[in-house]
């Protein structure tokens, strides 16, 4: 495509030239009249001859004419052509990147749903550092994540092609944040048949729909309405309590702090390990314990000793949280 756009620009030039020096010859022009003459000649503008031409300069304007205005036209063409090959092979390399890049990803998160709340998990998985991909079957959508960096695939989320494409077989978990309660179900219904193993939180607009959203296989049921009336009304009774955690949630109080949870297996080191030797040796706070029972312990007693299924909240230091086994 680079070899045709050039010649035609060759082509172009050499006419150029020829025209320049055959008025100033025959006719003899000054180089600008001569040059403008023969461009005016080219682009067919339709101004009058600048000066009365000889029988000899009639027949060379023929010929300039009829070569000029096909040269000019395979130039337009090659032009164009240029343009929309080039875009054509700039989508195609990206297409091959974002290729190559969806299926290196292991562990990764499915963002299905790039919406105002889908853009803020978003948002709070790049300040993470979490890998994730974006899986929305609108344009705009689709284009904004590319905008901002984020991997991507085009296409219906609740189809279950969409979700192997994304990777999901090998995905950590999912996030399905459409604004269509509905689309979200389909979407918890497909992801769970394809990976039983896949952490899966859900958005819903109607908390009447929470129930369903877990029979479908939701871990989490998430209602950003009842939270921003929950958040709005611990700002209006602790206003500072609820600064100082959106601080340390959004990293503005100190960015190397990071909340973690750590789920003890049997092969951890920590199993076995009390909690004050734990704080002790890693230099974390350990705010809360989920016992391998379920049962929820906050602040709990230094003197615990954690054991396999166990799971702990810390908050600390980035590099002693990731080296606790707390990276995301």
């Amino acid at each position: 495509m680079f070899r045709r756009f050039g010649v035609s620009v060759g082509i172009l030039l050499i006419l150029l030239f020829t025209g320049t020096v055959g008025y100033m010859l025959l006719e003899g022009w000054t180089w600008l009249d001569a040059l403008y003459m023969t461009i005016i000649t080219f682009t067919t503008v339709g101004y009058n001859e600048i000066y009365p031409l000889s029988t000899a300069g009639r027949i060379f304007n023929i010929f300039l004419i009829v070569g000029g205005v096909a040269a000019m036209l395979y130039f337009m063409t090659a032009l164009m052509s240029h343009i929309v090959e080039e875009e054509i092979f700039a989508a195609f390399v990206r297409r091959r990147r974002m290729g190559r890049t969806l299926a290196s990803m292991r562990r990764h998160y499915l963002l299905c749903g790039f919406g105002r709340v889908g853009r803020e998990v978003g948002r709070a998985f790049a300040a993470e550092g979490v890998d994730f991909i974006v899986v929305d079957a609108d344009e705009n959508s689709v284009a904004e994540a590319q905008e901002l960096g984020y991997a991507y695939i085009q296409g219906n989320a609740t189809e279950d092609n969409v979700l192997r494409a994304a990777g999901i077989e090998h995905a950590r978990g999912l996030v399905a944040v459409t604004g269509n309660d509905s689309d979200n179900v389909y979407i918890t219904l497909s992801a769970r048949g394809l990976n039983d193993k896949l952490q899966v939180v859900a958005r819903t607009s109607d908390i009447a729909n929470e129930k369903k959203l877990r029979r479908a296989g939701a871990d989490k049921v998430i209602s950003p309405l009842e939270i921003g009336g929950r958040r709005i009304a611990i700002s209006a009774v602790r206003p500072l309590a609820a600064d100082f955690a959106d601080s340390m949630l959004r990293g503005t109080h100190n960015e190397s702090l990071r909340f973690a949870e750590i789920t003890i297996d049997g092969s951890s080191a920590l199993s076995g390990t009390a909690i004050d030797e734990v704080v002790r040796r890693s230099n974390v706070e350990v705010l809360g314990l989920r016992q391998a029972d379920g049962e929820m312990v906050a602040a709990p007693g230094r003197q615990i000793a954690l054991t396999p299924g166990d799971t702990i909240f810390v908050i600390g230091d980035a590099e002693a949280v990731e080296a606790l086994g707390g990276a995301p």
